[in-house]
């Protein structure tokens, strides 16, 4: 099982898909390593540098709805988890962009509107851990820290267990 928790990005947009997280014309890459650089790059939100090097250190996104919306690639997990970022936390995601997530193995938490709204007010210095078999998330930062409890399905879970969708089946079949 991946590492789950540490510095938290946030991204203030509801509705961030597919393309921006990782621009189409990479999808003919042959790793994932060749996507790393490449992630967010297309994002356009008022003071966001895609390259900046506070990035590197961030190991959890949190954004308002929608996250993932758009065409449906494993790329855009791919580029997460090549970059270190193994979760995100967002008020809705597009279906099959959150199943990849389980699929890869990482975790896709959706909290509610008022959930996340209370996160964001942490934005800024923010760090998430995990107590993965309690289904909790607790955020620390200069405001204090507060935990949500979060819902997954026990098979999403196995999934993660695993490693991903390919290691569950490896160790089933």
């Amino acid at each position: 099982m991946k590492t789950f928790g540490g510095k938290v990005l946030f991204l203030d947009r509801s509705d961030i898909n597919t393309d921006e997280i990782i621009p189409a014309k990479y999808l003919t890459e042959i790793s994932k390593e060749a996507l790393k650089p490449h992630m967010l790059e297309d994002l356009k939100l008022e003071g966001f540098d895609p390259h900046a090097a506070s990035i590197r250190e961030k190991r959890v996104i949190a954004a308002r709805s929608n996250f993932g919306c758009g065409s449906s690639r494993e790329h855009a997990p791919w580029v997460f988890e090549v970059n270190d970022i193994n979760v995100v936390i967002a008020s809705g995601f597009a279906r099959i962009f959150r199943q990849n997530m389980f699929n890869c193995g990482m975790l896709a938490i959706e909290l509610s509107e008022k959930d996340i709204e209370a996160l964001f007010e942490h934005s800024g210095g923010a760090e998430i851990t995990f107590d993965f078999e309690a289904d909790k998330l607790t955020v620390s930062s200069a405001k204090g820290s507060r935990t949500f409890a979060y819902q997954i399905s026990e098979f999403d879970k196995a999934l993660v267990k695993a490693g991903g969708w390919v290691e569950f089946a490896d160790s089933k079949y």
